[in-house]
């Protein structure tokens, strides 16, 4: 492991949202303030990621996502704390207008291909294949090494918050839920489907080589992952005017719906702010 962000992070009590949903105590843990690239979950998993290229000898980090991935946003701050160049590879045509995490993309001067119609998986390989030095990160930035990084996650949460019955975090990729299942066992997180994979339950049993007892809540994918639904956008809405903290679109703004709408009577529950805000800027303003 090489070292890119700031640790422990913080747990921030929230009573008013506690209040709301009837929880006990409830607290936020802030893996939004990880120092890196303006934060987010994504950075425990590239100290792993970036370990094995440093190690391989990489010069240029390769990587893939959707256009407003917040992994390739500190994927480019990684290689560039690093000494290395940076290539994202991303899904669909490239947007008219560069919004959200595409400006910081753009500031850490990653080189952008578009992927268009053709698969991701494929432009990669192409990409990684004529350039020398070449490391090739998963989408996502999941892979088995990676999953350590939420596990580390999970125990500072254990030293934080002991007495914790449950964390309630979003999963897409499915690295950050592997790990906290690692360190807190399977009973204790809830995982909220971004939509971002077909089978997602799937994809967190198969990282951490065979689990029982996922708990997966699949009622906030709505159209799918890049679409903005009424809850989410209420999600965000109570999460700024009960406790003045500002999530995305597509993960924290899931993961809260589910948490405002869930049973937690009682509880002492742990959200996880995985970070995200840039990717709220990619949304034109209409849609608020």
């Amino acid at each position: 492991m090489i070292t890119l962000g700031s640790w422990p992070t913080p747990v921030e009590e929230a009573p008013r949202l506690a209040a709301r949903i009837g929880a006990a105590r409830l607290w936020l843990k802030r893996d939004d303030l990880t120092g890196l690239g303006g934060g987010g979950n994504k950075v425990r998993k590239l100290q792993y990621t970036c370990a094995e290229a440093v190690a391989a000898g990489a010069r240029v980090l390769i990587t893939s996502g959707a256009a407003q991935s917040n992994h390739a946003r500190l994927t480019a701050a990684a290689a560039r704390r690093l000494g290395m160049e940076c290539v994202l590879v991303l899904k669909g045509p490239a947007p008219a207008a560069a919004r959200g995490n595409l400006l910081l993309d753009a500031l850490a001067a990653a080189e952008i291909i578009w992927a268009g119609p053709e698969s991701l998986d494929e432009t990669v390989a192409a990409e990684a294949a004529r350039r020398d030095g070449a490391y090739v990160i998963p989408f996502g930035g999941t892979s088995p090494a990676s999953v350590q990084g939420y596990a580390d996650c999970g125990r500072e949460l254990l030293d934080q918050v002991p007495d914790l019955d449950v964390v309630v975090v979003a999963l897409g990729s499915g690295g950050t839920m592997a790990g906290l299942v690692r360190a807190l066992g399977a009973e204790r997180v809830l995982g909220v489907d971004t939509g971002a994979l077909p089978d997602p339950a799937g994809a967190v049993t198969d990282l951490l080589g065979g689990v029982t007892g996922l708990r997966v809540e699949r009622s906030q994918v709505g159209g799918g992952y890049a679409e903005l639904t009424g809850p989410v956008r209420e999600a965000l809405q109570v999460a700024a005017r009960d406790e003045g903290v500002f999530l995305d679109p597509t993960y924290t703004g899931r993961a809260m719906a589910a948490l405002l709408a869930g049973d937690f009577r009682g509880r002492n529950v742990v959200f996880l702010h995985t970070g995200g805000l840039p990717g709220l800027f990619g949304h034109p303003p209409s849609v608020w």
